[in-house]
């Protein structure tokens, strides 16, 4: 989805992409000229996580929540600085964030309640925009797009 809108819009359409056995073609929608392919998620994450300038979660599987955690591990921990980290569907991950809430800051004390400040839920893709928009006006910084 990232992608597409970037190229309906004009914009540059980056794609890191994993070569899997079963599954894929690249993305349509990257610039060829922009697409890099990696064999190990783990290149793949440190390659993403060092150039975002922010991370927008949509439903996926497995390596979804991969990076998801792997960027807010690095921005809790100040291993790289912050930038905003926006998952669009309430419905697809207030559950998990619920469990987060309820087990790993309540009962088991392995977060903070300020970690819980890293990540934003949106229910479209206009509201993460704004968020991180927000973010770049009010840390004057500029994003590199």
């Amino acid at each position: 989805a990232g992608n597409k809108g970037a190229r309906a819009e004009g914009g540059r359409s980056v794609g890191l992409n994993i070569e899997l056995p079963f599954e894929q073609t690249h993305n349509i929608y990257i610039d060829q000229d922009k697409c890099i392919d990696f064999d190990y998620f783990f290149v793949r994450k440190v390659m993403f996580v060092k150039y975002a300038q922010a991370f927008v979660g949509m439903p996926g599987g497995f390596g979804t929540i991969d990076e998801l955690f792997e960027a807010l591990t690095l921005v809790q921990t100040k291993k790289i600085g912050r930038f905003p980290i926006v998952l669009v569907g309430s419905a697809y991950w207030g559950g998990l964030f619920d469990w987060i809430k309820g087990v790993m800051l309540a009962e088991e004390h392995n977060i903070s309640p300020e970690d819980l400040d890293l990540v934003q839920i949106v229910d479209d893709a206009s509201e993460a925009v704004k968020i991180i928009d927000d973010f770049y006006h009010k840390y004057s910084l500029s994003p590199n797009f």
